[in-house]
Parts: structure tokens; sequence; C-alpha cells
């Protein structure tokens, strides 16, 4: 379904009662002590000064709650037109947005979708401005709103947001988005990291611009300060406007538009040999497992690439450099096939055998070789006959599966810039998914490369088939994104991992996943009641099992208890809108979605950072994704 990148959110004016009681805390911080302090007026300003921007993020057990405040006062002698803008991870979702305007504050809520959509057009048909979302980093979407402030005047933002934290190569990530546009006196990070075990690995990155994959530099430095004790962190970063300018000068850009970067802080929590931690709170729990020490399985790769005239040039170039690069990073337990397709599909035969399909490839030196050498002599052009070049990658995995003892994890890992000539995206995705089932059933990983690729269908692909699927930018590091995406699923631990609990555990999220990557996490989480949950995990190291799959009756169940949740604590769904409260004449906003899966805003709630809030976010996830 498209909802999903065409939704909008709408946004109408009201003035509300007062805040709800999750707020309640923030609203007393909203109004400065010098509210009424005699402003002078500067017929020169251009634009309202952002005199304070804090961003305050509390992880509690993997997930993050985070706070934007920014205030601004207008020093000018008209009314002008101040804008909080603010750039949100894609896996975030906002919880939370008031404003404050002459000690007035104006709070966010969510309604029904069409309620929400005439009380917005009756704002926009009383002569409100418009605003709206868009992408800006790479993986992330840009929150932007304005509001008029009279002369002499001062207002505030708040943006409350929260995500998951995924682990990923051994540890979480947090990514902070500093760009206020201009220097800024009082600009200050915090991150409280609170977990049940030992936190271990605590380092701050060097600040990233968020568009390229290269070189940390030395003097993009944040020189935070990190107060460490044991199950507890503090991370704080206070760059004076001296350090900003220099900050922007080394990311290239002009000193009077201020940061303009990344803060990233990273840790992992300390293990026990089994890898499994259970939280449980209020009747929920959530079961993390990471396990260690494991030695990965052996693999079978079939990398299926497009050729087809679209790839033609810098495109093609950055394929091949990336290949080669992840071609010499198999191991010598793996096995390998390359395809490439346009108007025709093509098997590579590197031994020259003639053969109508070929075999799978060790991945010793000699045969990395050859591949190697494939890889150069691939050249672009034709059209792009998408559904045979899947259906020939499935076909591999099938023989390689009835020619040996098959111990591989199969693994396709398949790249297009553009649309199918052969068949439409829904019946490719059907077909794929019917013919990829049973015994040996192949992950199918999905990388599209450009805009031009269809990023909703690819996705769709990849879900249905175990997989998941990356954007790959179109820029000079496109290379790097290649390799930088084969290294995530380059080492399965353990495939066909299924948990088993009691059967008075329920609303339980996804207990089986056909492979578990080194350095993630797996997540699984449901209802239990009073009593602690106890599982079996079984997971086999060197050997497949057929997978049975879901029940229908399962899915529907999970659909309706996250379909309530969300009615519960106010989540927006398709069928609800988020609605923030603006004072008159400064403005409606239309929020649209930007173009990510992963990203859904929804509404205020009393829930703290808390195991059912986990739950909620992990059962809302499922849901959405059961909906594509």
């Amino acid at each position: 379904m498209k909802w999903a990148y065409t939704k909008l959110f709408l946004i109408s004016v009201f003035l509300t009662a007062p805040a709800k009681s999750a707020f309640k805390s923030l609203i007393t911080r909203a109004t400065d002590s010098n509210q009424n302090e005699d402003v002078s007026v500067n017929y020169a300003v251009d634009k309202p000064e952002i005199y304070q921007m804090h961003i305050q993020t509390s992880i509690s057990n993997r997930f993050a709650h985070t706070t934007v405040t920014s205030k601004v006062r207008n020093f000018a002698a008209k009314a002008q037109e101040a804008v909080f803008s603010l750039v949100l991870p894609n896996t975030a979702f906002i919880s939370g947005f008031i404003m404050e305007v002459d000690g007035k504050n104006y709070t966010a809520y969510v309604k029904e979708k069409e309620e929400a959509k005439r009380e917005y057009d009756k704002a926009v048909s009383s002569g409100h401005s418009a605003a709206h979302v868009a992408v800006s980093a790479r993986d992330s979407n840009r929150f932007t709103v304005d509001v008029n402030v009279e002369p002499a005047k001062k207002a505030a933002f708040y943006l409350m947001y929260e995500q998951l934290l995924n682990r990923q190569d051994g540890h979480y990530e947090q990514v902070i988005n500093i760009h206020p546009g201009q220097h800024v006196k009082d600009l200050s990070v915090e991150v409280v990291i609170t977990e049940n075990r030992k936190i271990v690995d605590l380092k701050v990155l060097p600040l990233r611009s968020g568009n390229e994959i290269g070189t940390d530099k030395v003097d993009l430095e944040p020189q935070a300060v990190i107060t460490f004790n044991n199950s507890t962190a503090i991370v704080k970063f206070h760059p004076s406007v001296e350090r900003q300018k220099q900050l922007a000068e080394a990311f290239g850009s002009k000193e009077e538009n201020g940061l303009a970067g990344q803060f990233i802080v990273q840790y992992d929590v300390e293990r026990d040999p089994y890898g499994g931690e259970v939280l449980v709170q209020d009747g929920y729990f959530v079961h993390f497992f990471a396990p260690t020490g494991l030695k990965p399985v052996p693999k079978y790769v079939v990398f299926i690439l497009d050729t087809s005239g679209s790839m033609t040039g810098e495109k093609i170039q950055q394929v091949k450099e990336a290949m080669i690069k992840i071609l010499e990073q198999l191991n010598k337990e793996d096995f390998f096939s390359l395809v490439d397709f346009n108007t025709v599909v093509k098997v590579w035969d590197l031994d020259s055998t003639s053969k109508v399909i070929p075999k799978a490839y060790r991945a010793n030196p000699d045969n990395i070789k050859k591949a190697v050498n494939a890889v150069k002599n691939l050249n672009a052009g034709g059209s792009t006959s998408m559904y045979a070049a899947l259906q020939a990658g499935l076909t591999l995995v099938e023989e390689h599966k009835n020619s040996t003892y098959f111990r591989q994890q199969p693994i396709i890992l398949f790249l297009t810039d553009g649309q199918p000539t052969d068949l439409s995206t829904q019946d490719i995705a059907m077909k794929i998914t019917e013919s990829n089932s049973g015994m040996k059933k192949a992950s199918i990983f999905a990388l599209s490369f450009g805009d031009g690729a269809d990023k909703n269908f690819l996705q769709k692909l990849s879900l249905q088939n175990s997989g998941f699927s990356r954007h790959i930018y179109e820029a000079a590091d496109a290379s790097l994104q290649l390799q930088d995406f084969y290294r995530h699923i380059s080492s399965p631990l353990l495939s066909n991992v299924t948990f088993k609990y009691e059967p008075t555990v329920t609303s339980l999220t996804t207990t089986e996943f056909p492979i578990h990557f080194g350095g993630s996490e797996i997540v699984v989480a449901g209802w239990c009641g009073t009593k602690t949950p106890n599982s079996v995990i079984n997971g086999e190291v060197s050997q497949l099992l057929e997978k049975a799959e879901a029940s229908e009756d399962k899915n529907e169940e999970l659909k309706k208890n996250a379909s309530d949740l969300a009615l519960k604590y106010q989540f927006v769904t398709p069928v609800t809108s988020l609605v923030v409260v603006k004072p008159k004449d400064t403005g409606a906003v239309d929020v649209k979605e930007a173009q990510s899966m992963d990203r859904y805003i929804y509404g205020n709630s009393a829930v703290s950072l808390s195991t059912s809030k986990i739950v909620i976010f992990i059962l809302f996830y499922f849901y959405i994704h059961s909906k594509i």
C-alpha cells in the first residue's frame, strides 16, 4: 500500500486547555523568569535570534526520549517569522510538540484523521500559512513550523521524540542532529544513559555531516565531557560560539549559518554468556537476545546486480568498486554466485563450462580473482528484467541445495536503480515470495540505488522474504555505502532462531528469525501478566530447518492488539493525525511524512520510559509492517 509515502499528518489551529500531565514538568520550565524584560529593538536585524537551544536525551534500556528546547527573541522593530526546524532520525516517533508565544502554551494532540483535515482546511481558508516536513540529512526527516513573533517579544518551542535504539556492529548508537541555522549563545546537548547492566564501550564520535561515509576528522572532535559509573553515564556537549564557528568551518559551511552536524554517542552493555536479558514492567516484557562467542555460519551469497541502461556512467563504476571490495571479504567457507541483468539475465560461469546453470563457487583466492575480473567486465545497457533475475537467483539457491550437503545460509543481495520492465512490482513481490518458501528459504536484501528505484516495492519484497532493504544515495561515497551495507549482513551467527514461551504469554511480536547477524540484537516483546516469562530459544548454528509459516489468525491477532494499543496511547495510525495548537495569525502546519517506512508520528502519552512503552513501540512497528 502506498499510504506510507503519501499520507499527510494535518496540523490545525486551536487554543488548548492546560497541557496534559505528561508535559507538566516541561510547562513549568516553559516561561523564562525574564519573560517580560525589556528587549531593545534593532532595525537592522533580519530574523529572530535563537538565544537558547538545549537538546536532552534520556536513554533507559535502549529506549531514548529526546526533548529539544529552542528559545527565540525578536530584536527587530517589526513582527518577524521565527522558524523552528529540526532534523529527526527516520526511526524516531514524535511524541509531543509545544509552542509558547507571548506567555501562552499551545500543545499538539492527536485527533481522528478526517476531523483533523476539516480543522486544517478551516484554518487554511482563514488565511493561515503552511509549512511541511521534508527529507534533510540521509535517513532522516525535517520537522518545520513557523510562528510570528511581535517586536521585542520571545517564543519557545519544545519538541519531544522517542526511538528504540537498534544494535549494529556490536553497539547502540544515538544520533542527535544539531542544525540551528545560526550561532546560539547557549547551545547544549546532554545524553543520560541508564541500563540494568554495566555500560561498556562508551564513546562520543567526531561530529558528522550526516551526508557521507568516510574517515572521522580530528578537527570535528566534539570535546564532550563524559561522566561514567557502571550502569549510568552522562555525556555533555556545550560548544561556545567560537567553537561553533570552528566546527562550521571544518564542515566547509559558512560560519554565519552556525553548526550543522550530528552528535553521536555509542555504547553497549555487558552480556552474560547466553546473551539474554528480560525486562518486565506493568505486565509487559521485553526480551533482548545477542549471544556472544559464536563463529559465523557459512553463507551462500547470490549477488544480483542491475546493469540496465540507467546504470551507465558513474553508477556502474561505483558498483564495480564496491563489489571488488565485497568479494575480497568473503570467508573461505562461503560460496557465491554472480548474476547481472538488463534485457537479458546473465549468470556468470567463471570456469567457462557452458553449463545452463553454473555451479556456486567456493570463495577461494582463485575463484575470487575470476569473479573480480568478471565484475570489471560488467557493462550497462538495455532494459530491466527484474523478475527474471530474481527467479534466476532462487534457481541457483535450489540447485546448490540439491547438489551438495547444504550447510550454507542462503542470502540474495539484490541491487537495482530503476523499475522492472518484465512484470509489475506487485506481481514480482507475489511470485518471488511464493517461490521462495520451504526448506532453505533465502533471505533477500534489496538495495535501491538513486531516486529512480522503487523503495516501497523493494522494502516490501525484502520484508516478505526475511530480509530488509536500504537506500543507496547517488553521491561520491556510493561505493562505501554499498560496502557498509554488506558489512551488516556479512556475519550470520544463527539461523532459524525460534523463541518459545509459556502458553500464558500473549500478544507476542515476531518469535521466529531466519538469520541473526553478528553485532546485532533480536528483540521480542509481549504480555506476561505478573509472572516473569521463561523462554526456550532454538537456533541452528550450522544447518537450517524448515521454517513454519505464521498462521493468518496470529497475524490478525497481532494487528488487533497493536491497533488497540495505538488508540490507547495516542499513536498516529493511518486513521489518525497529529494536531498542533497554534495562536491566531501565526500559521497552520501541513506536515508531510517523509519517505521512510520506519518513521511514524504519534501524539502525546503519559507513559514513562518503561518496558511497557518499549513493547508498544515494537508492537506498533510490527503492525505497520504487516500493512505493507
